[in-house]
């Protein structure tokens, strides 16, 4: 009778197994559906496996966060608490039994933020959170762990303060070296497990190099040394292109997405469009509309549309259309939302009515992706006395020390930044509080603390300009760094 009722009430477990390996790759490539069919096939075979379950939730992930499509959104949302059940059939003395709920709850936190449940998504984190303390406390050798609490409290020691009332209710504390210090340890790490999710890894990695601990360099550096396989890996490729975005390469953005293995077998993920669109714009290529226009028309969600409507109108701007310009700045006052400082700052440009100047327009645009040579030659061709409007004086001098600043020339770039905010720290434009950012680069590099931190503190001084959470995050990172937390 007792060796029946053990028989029957064998306790699920969790098998990351050969085939969950096979079908983790292949979702993580964005191969969504062989991934799904391994994991069926691993369900039906061994109904008690748990790890199929868990692995479903990343194939729901990606599409339900890069494409917010709401009503896939409705359909899909109960799957959160039966996965989470699920789980919790588990052993308790497994280390994956409060890992698997706890990355589970993360990976909805950031599904929910892009369906505006902002609220609902931060107390997600913070159960995430603990549980994963409480994990790390049971299983100090798991290191899955260190993954996910190094990304979170990376993330939480750089909060903006018009966002710290939410860390402060909800007790969320962290800083960029312990957090990276976690993260580093699961990358170097050859334990199996280690080795099983170690390509998540790396986009935690990367993303948190860039645009947290601002080392460009060592990002690039990592991504030559990993050899990431961005032809076979879309979710690698949209990666690479969209670091290179942000980092002005956008030719090696351009060249991942032409050179990437382009079929059927792969999702459908219109933030492709957006990416495309917008490296496209940098080179001021002829047909970057034609990506701008497919995002625009498919895209169901919230981010990033305002922003791909202001790039469509600017596109039509500079090729002289003005009736086309003027009509996607009007579909900015409609569409979207306003959740990224970039969509913010598109909607202020539509509704102030004015137009850029198309010749300082042209700069930025060829600046952003990292077409210095053509940028600096077009820019020289004037002096600042050449502009009328103080805000176009401004942004010459700006980019000007920007351009300076990324090709090596720091003391010009310094001259040029001290003009830009001498002239506009209590002026709406950015350009005065990026100028204040990146001379703190500057002087951090230089090592020269004190200064590396007056001016990161100027730039968080600052009120009232456009970009205002995302440069105070950078600053708040830079003064962090330079003081070793």
């Amino acid at each position: 009778m007792s060796l029946w009722l053990g028989v029957s009430a064998r306790q699920p477990v969790f098998d990351f197994n050969s085939r969950c390996e096979q079908a983790y790759e292949a979702i993580m490539q964005l191969r969504l559906n062989a991934g799904k069919a391994l994991l069926e096939a691993e369900k039906k075979e061994h109904p008690d496996n748990l790890a199929p379950y868990f692995l479903d939730n990343y194939a729901d992930f990606f599409p339900l966060f890069f494409n917010e499509d709401a009503a896939e959104y409705s359909r899909k949302r109960g799957l959160r608490s039966f996965r989470l059940n699920k789980m919790a059939e588990g052993s308790p003395d497994s280390p994956y039994y409060l890992y698997t709920q706890a990355a589970i709850k993360f990976q909805w936190a950031l599904v929910k933020i892009k369906y505006d449940e902002k609220w609902d998504a931060t107390w997600e984190i913070r159960k995430a959170y603990i549980m994963l303390k409480d994990n790390q406390k049971r299983f100090p050798d798991f290191m899955p762990n260190y993954l996910l609490l190094g990304t979170m409290q990376t993330v939480f020691g750089t909060i903006p303060e018009g966002y710290k009332w939410i860390t402060n209710i909800l007790g969320l504390k962290g800083s960029i070296k312990q957090g990276m210090a976690n993260v580093n340890t699961f990358i170097d790490s050859n334990a199996a497990e280690a080795k099983m999710f170690r390509e998540e890894s790396y986009y935690y990695y990367c993303y948190l190099m860039l645009f947290i601990v601002n080392k460009p360099e060592d990002t690039w550096e990592f991504l030559h040394r990993k050899q990431l396989d961005t032809k076979n890996n879309y979710l690698f490729a949209l990666m690479v292109a969209n670091l290179a975005l942000n980092n002005q390469k956008a030719a090696v953005g351009l060249k991942v997405l032409e050179d990437r293995n382009d079929t059927a077998q792969y999702a459908d993920i219109q933030y492709y469009n957006y990416v495309m669109g917008l490296l496209k714009l940098t080179r001021l290529d002829s047909d970057a509309h034609v990506y701008l226009e497919r995002f625009v028309n498919n895209f169901k969600g919230r981010f990033y549309l305002k922003e791909c409507l202001q790039r469509l109108s600017w596109y039509y701007y500079l090729e002289g259309n003005q009736a086309a310009a003027n009509k996607y700045r009007d579909m900015i006052l409609t569409r979207g939302g306003t959740e990224t400082d970039a969509d913010k700052q598109a909607l202020k440009e539509a509704k102030s009515g004015k137009w850029p100047n198309s010749f300082l327009l042209r700069v930025r645009l060829q600046s952003d992706g990292g077409y210095f040579t053509e940028a600096l030659k077009l820019l020289l061709t004037k002096k600042a006395a050449d502009f009328t409007a103080i805000e176009d004086k401004l942004e010459y001098a700006y980019r000007l020390g920007r351009i300076y600043d990324e090709t090596g020339q720091d003391d010009k770039a310094i001259a040029m930044y001290e003009v830009t905010i001498k002239v506009g720290s209590n002026r709406p434009e950015y350009y005065a509080a990026r100028a204040s950012l990146q001379m703190g680069y500057i002087y951090e590099k230089r090592h020269d603390k004190a200064k590396a931190i007056q001016c990161y503190q100027q730039c968080l001084d600052m009120k009232g300009h456009d970009y205002k959470n995302s440069l105070d995050q950078r600053a708040k990172a830079g003064i962090q760094r330079v003081n070793g937390l």
